[in-house]
């Protein structure tokens, strides 16, 4: 197959010389769309607001003295300019969507229909907690499935995403150890760790002592027994791990870290690969956070929403954060202050101001209920399945640093493949944009050069999948052959191409400014 002068596939087989502009700008169904700034104008708006008469403020001076600002718009030209926006979206809906360690997976349409049920959708937090009790009892149920599938006897349900649930858990073995006169501070992070492991780390007061990886790409367990001693509070593991393996040696390293008189903590953002399968109590851990919208369905792509409980063995379950959730002769309640605590809670304090992502609560226990045990267990071995099929069928064209054995739920490539053929990992990325693809995960994990990380999860199907190999394969081929084209500068066929990636990270325009005047970061 040729490409127009556009990127574009020639009708005929052969290469067309001239563009097609068009009168309107829009090609087709891919329209050009202005910022709804641009489109806005005075005087025109969709609804109708009654005119008030305000005689006197509580606003102490700071009343506003100029209009607002926003744009004027008819209605349909509000509902015709975000539809063609949406339009320009990459989506699990629309396509595969292979980043790696992020677990885009499929959210059934039956998770959505039960969040929006009234008393899920409408619940306020400060209602009285006799008026919610179906809603506590959901969280009483998930509660339940979390510590049952972990072999974890508590859990803390208010943490809002990973991050914030890495940071519940830190604080939860500061508690501890500060609750036994222990000073230790001393973190131990792999250097495959999710990146916001020694960033937490170091938020909850500790010092980052790094643990090199082996070349197979596991944690170098050796050098972190070695680096063990009175000083050190916790290890943070991921498992799997970034590179898409499964830690061989995590009991024995847990065993090591615990006579040593420190805490296990585990990532869980990658449980989608061991859910059903495996129990991180089990393996030793004392604390895993569990991204709900990973794991559990409802992907997490722009931005939310999110949902992070954390996990906790017996030793830190006193000092889980407020509120708690009990049941007694009083119903389900929340307890939200030290006033009232059961016998034995010690909690480090609160993580919200509230009592977690009610939304997320319902779609995750309407996933765990339609799939049930041997369906979560299923999942997890289909998604393990699926990386390891992708990773059989590129590693022979695309270079695999660790593609002797078998993968958990992510494919991990390197850019090895490219030396020589004047593409770069940039360019191969941006040209799976005009195949109808996202890229997959670039340059991460670190610990491998020029990273390239696919995590096709459990919601493809095998003519998906080969669909999928087959592009990639393709323009594996095409680079080394010398067959460029295609690379140089896309993507060719995205509503915008290729951007600046480094002046739009050093010098932003965050705010728009009508025409005449120069735009300026502010």
């Amino acid at each position: 197959m040729t490409l127009n002068t556009q990127g574009r596939p020639s009708a005929a087989g052969t290469a067309e010389i001239r563009e097609l502009p068009t009168i309107s700008g829009d090609r087709g169904l891919d329209h050009e769309e202005p910022l709804i700034f641009e489109l806005g104008r005075k005087g025109v708006t969709g609804v109708d607001l009654p005119e008030t008469q305000v005689s006197q403020d509580r606003l102490g001076g700071q009343k506003r003295k100029a209009p607002i600002g926003l744009p004027g718009l008819s209605e349909p030209e509000v509902i015709r300019h975000y539809v063609r926006l949406s339009r320009m979206n990459y989506a699990i809906d629309s396509g595969l969507y292979p980043l790696g360690s992020c677990t885009m997976k499929h959210n059934p349409r039956l998770n959505e229909k039960m969040a929006r049920l009234p008393g899920f959708a409408d619940v306020h937090p400060l209602q009285p907690q006799k008026t919610i009790q179906g809603a506590l009892e959901l969280i009483s149920e998930l509660m339940r499935w979390l510590t049952v599938l972990t072999g974890m006897p508590a859990v803390a349900m208010s943490p809002k995403a990973g991050a914030h649930g890495e940071l519940c858990g830190m604080l939860t073995i500061r508690a501890a150890l500060e609750a036994r006169g222990d000073r230790r501070k001393r973190v131990l992070v792999p250097s495959s760790a999710h990146g916001t492991n020694p960033a937490t780390a170091a938020m909850a007061g500790f010092t980052v002592d790094e643990v090199p990886p082996k070349g197979d790409g596991h944690v170098d367990d050796e050098a972190l027994k070695a680096k063990l001693g009175p000083d050190v509070a916790a290890i943070m593991l991921t498992n799997p791990n970034t590179c898409g393996l499964f830690e061989p040696h995590i009991k024995e390293m847990a065993d090591a870290v615990h006579k040593a008189g420190g805490y296990f903590y585990c990532d869980g953002a990658n449980f989608n690969a061991i859910a059903g399968r495996v129990r991180p109590g089990d393996l030793g851990v004392d604390a895993m956070h569990i991204n709900l919208h990973k794991t559990f369905s409802t992907p997490h792509g722009g931005g939310g929403p999110g949902a992070g409980p954390v996990v906790l063995s017996k030793a830190l379950a006193p000092f889980a954060p407020l509120p708690l959730l009990v049941h007694d002769e009083k119903g389900f309640r929340l307890i939200e202050d030290r006033g009232d605590l059961p016998e034995g809670a010690k909690p480090f304090g609160r993580m919200c101001a509230f009592h977690g992502q009610m939304g997320m609560f319902v779609r995750a226990l309407a996933y765990m209920l339609s799939h049930g045990a041997d369906g979560i267990r299923q999942a997890s071995e289909d998604a393990v399945l699926s990386a390891n099929y992708i990773l059989a069928s590129l590693k022979d064209v695309m270079s695999a640093p660790f593609g002797e054995g078998p993968c958990m739920h992510e494919a991990l490539f390197d850019d090895t493949f490219l030396e020589e053929t004047g593409v770069t990992t940039l360019d191969f990325a941006k040209a799976m944009i005009d195949e109808g693809y996202h890229p997959m995960t670039m340059y991460f994990p670190l610990v491998v050069h020029g990273a390239m990380l696919i995590e096709p999860t459990e919601s493809e199907s095998k003519e998906s999948l080969d669909r999928f190999i087959h592009v990639l394969r393709t323009m594996a081929e095409e680079a080394k052959a010398g067959r460029t084209a295609r690379f140089e500068g896309a993507p060719h066929l995205a509503p915008r191409r290729r951007l600046d990636e480094t002046r739009a990270a050093r010098a932003p325009v965050l705010r728009w400014k009508p025409k005449g005047l120069p735009h300026a970061a502010e």
